[in-house]
């Protein structure tokens, strides 16, 4: 809040003429403009398109005094309301002609800058107040910048909420909700630290409405409001898109095989803490798993989490994209900043390659070059981000990917996950048959290891389910023939696509890391 204060009293005091806000936080916006005004001395105005042109602090319109053009007197006790001052452009008119030193406040003005009109008087309203301490702030959620402002505007970011901060919008939440009912409160500082971390990654408006709902809910701080916060937070990351929080409940110990991979991991657990970061130790900033569809690759993204004990995001592709030029590169930009304020956490992005297919040297003639300039932000937020978010990406088609991603020093490793072999595949059915409630002991996991031979995690969980549903059919247990009969009916995925998978294991040889280890001479593969 400091930083966003004195960057605001800079702009404003170097006269900077179009200062935009873009955030959906537009009360907490207006509160940090009055404060970057008042030690300035500068008057503070706010224009809507309902309300016209009001001085802050005040419930009566501007005056006439300082306005060219006609007006109308109103029962106002004495004040003038401007003829036309919630037209967008007449304000800008009226604005233009002001001697006063001032702030002004054009709330969602970003729905006026398609006119013509409005983006000329704009223009010129910005190439006079430059001259002096007179400042345009427009808050919009979004803000797309017209070729013809670009040389006038500034923008500043409002950023999410830190521990500190949230802590004390718990305590002002309580003292307020106090003042109108009996709280009875019994969470000590470390309860209260927990609260704060749950409510990361939320907005401070979302934080003080999820506080204040949990809060009336259970009357007062009480252990239950930990949950409570994070199950709103949950709610609201769900109802805006593009990240989801998901269950971590998975470990290493749920995967059969990829010791490579889980060695790799195991390595890295520890380098969140401070002796890892006093040590020299940077966090590790992610890694991309590729290979055979059905082989485990989610599952690795969601028990690196599990593992790890830190939330899990899942960023939704499907959702980034948006029609409207600039709004698909504003909003991977939102998903940086949601993730960085929930970390530590681990970040999943499923699919990799559909995010950035199409950003070759082409994108333009394709997209308008979107996936190119997604490409570039994802590339500088990897590189330059300073908060602990641990990126695992899972891939099916690698040459969908641009070379510029799988460089070193953008990924921390690249894992290469393929058909699990025999060793791999007893381990596999040993866990699909726990988790069914079964033993494993009581089956020749050998045998059925090797009937499986080529067949992916995914399908061998497939066997075991469908072997389940004809011995409950049967009214018979599940046994060791139930399972190889499930199997002789399976064409694995690795018969009816061979070469589609020879060619992505052509491709892995020199350019990934295995994530199996060496599979023992011998061995059926």
């Amino acid at each position: 809040m400091p930083d966003v204060l004195e960057r605001l009293k800079v702009l404003i005091d170097s006269s900077t003429p179009i200062v935009v806000i873009e955030t959906v936080e537009e009360m907490r916006a207006v509160r940090l403009v009055r404060a970057a005004s008042a030690p300035l001395n500068l008057a503070v105005f706010e224009w809507s398109i309902a309300s016209g042109l009001v001085r802050c602090g005040s419930d009566a319109v501007v005056h006439e005094h300082g306005f060219p053009g006609s007006a109308h007197t109103t029962d106002t006790g004495g004040a003038v309301a401007l003829y036309h001052s919630q037209d967008p452009a007449q304000a800008l008119g009226n604005l233009e002609a002001l001697s006063i030193e001032a702030v002004f406040i054009l709330k969602d003005f970003h729905r006026h800058v398609e006119d013509p009109v409005v983006v000329r008087r704009l223009r010129d309203v910005g190439q006079k107040f430059s001259a002096n301490r007179r400042t345009i702030v427009i808050t919009a959620p979004a803000f797309t910048v017209p070729a013809e402002l670009r040389g006038l505007i500034e923008f500043v970011e409002l950023p999410l909420p830190d521990t500190p901060r949230l802590r004390q919008i718990i305590d002002e939440v309580a003292a307020r909700l106090g003042q109108t009912r009996t709280l009875h409160s019994s969470l000590d500082n470390t309860g209260l630290d927990a609260v704060a971390t749950n409510l990361r990654g939320l907005t401070e408006e979302e934080a003080d409405r999820a506080i204040s709902q949990a809060v009336v809910t259970r009357y007062g701080l009480v252990p239950a409001t930990v949950t409570d916060v994070l199950d709103a937070k949950k709610d609201l990351l769900r109802r805006a898109g593009m990240l989801e929080f998901v269950d971590a409940s998975e470990n290493m110990a749920a995967i059969g095989g990829l010791e490579n991979l889980k060695g790799w991991l195991a390595q890295r657990r520890g380098a969140w803490d401070d002796d890892a970061r006093q040590f020299g130790l940077e966090p590790a900033r992610g890694v991309i798993i590729l290979g055979v569809q059905g082989c485990g690759k989610s599952l690795c993204a969601r028990a690196v989490a599990g593992e790890w004990k830190l939330p899990l995001v899942k960023f939704d592709t499907a959702t980034v994209f948006d029609k409207y030029i600039g709004e698909t590169e504003k909003r991977i930009q939102q998903v940086f900043r949601v993730a960085e304020g929930l970390s530590p956490c681990v970040l999943w992005i499923d699919e990799l390659e559909k995010v950035f297919a199409g950003s070759g040297p082409d994108s333009a003639s394709v997209d308008a070059g979107v996936s190119s300039r997604i490409l570039a932000s994802f590339l500088s937020w990897m590189q330059d981000r300073k908060a602990p978010v641990f990126v695992a990406a899972t891939c099916n088609n690698v040459t969908a990917l641009p070379p510029e991603l799988i460089r070193k020093g953008r990924f921390d490793e690249l894992f290469f996950v393929d058909l699990p072999n025999q060793a791999e595949r007893k381990q596999i059915f040993a866990i699909q048959l726990a988790n069914r409630k079964r033993n494993p002991a009581e089956f020749d996991l050998d045998q059925i290891a090797v009937a499986a031979n080529r067949f992916s995690g995914a399908e061998i969980d497939a066997a075991v389910q469908s072997a389940l549903y004809a011995a409950f059919a049967s009214k018979q247990p599940l046994t060791t023939e139930t399972i190889l009969a499930a199997l002789a009916r399976t064409v694995p995925l690795s018969t009816t696509r061979a070469e589609e998978i020879q060619a992505l294991r052509i491709w892995a040889k020199q350019r990934a890391v295995p994530a199996s280890a060496p599979v023992v001479i011998g061995e059926g593969a």
